[in-house]
């Protein structure tokens, strides 16, 4: 089974990319699930923010990513992000070989 603390594994600053408000759901509902909290504490479920990316971290939190965060997932050619590693979520859970966003 695919969780979300295997993609710590990955070498690099991995950002989770969720396109659509269910697959939001999912992920945040499995994040919490899983031991996921944003930095401040508050369950990925509790937070009444939400967006399309989140950036995972080593010590099982979470963040947004922000506008920069966002200009670096979407151009990834713009910025030297060698270590920046875009996962689809819905391709995630659905057992695809290509989840990583190139």
């Amino acid at each position: 089974m695919r969780t979300i603390a295997n993609l710590l594994n990955l070498d690099g600053r991995v950002y989770v990319y969720v396109p659509s408000k269910n697959i939001r759901r999912l992920f945040l509902k499995n994040a919490q699930e899983e031991g996921f909290r944003f930095a401040d504490g508050v369950k990925p479920t509790r937070r009444r923010a939400y967006d399309d990316i989140y950036a995972l971290n080593k010590d099982f939190t979470l963040n947004f990513v922000g506008y920069n965060g966002h200009i670096a997932f979407h151009h990834p050619n713009f910025f030297d992000n060698d270590k920046l590693i875009r996962i689809d979520y819905s391709a995630y859970l659905s057992g695809a070989e290509n989840y990583i966003i190139r």
